[in-house]
């Protein structure tokens, strides 16, 4: 391997939403620096499954006719 173009790879804390900590190694920061995160796993739908924003009514059919239905008269 070639010296001095790989990232420093050393341990910090993570910190979640809901106030736990841990460990882990990362290129992130420094040694020892803290990562505080704004979503985490446990809180974000697109984990939990939760409520999706956008939830289709009608099926891609309906809405081309609705759309053209002019066409047809």
């Amino acid at each position: 391997m070639k010296k001095d173009i790989h990232p420093d790879y050393h341990k910090i804390t993570v910190v979640m939403t809901d106030g736990t900590e841990y460990e882990t190694f990362s290129t992130y920061g420094k040694e020892g620096d803290r990562l505080v995160l704004d979503i985490d796993p446990t809180q974000h739908p697109a984990w939990t499954g939760g409520n999706q924003g956008l939830i289709q009514r009608d099926g891609r059919v309906s809405k081309f006719n609705q759309k053209f239905s002019f066409l047809g008269k």
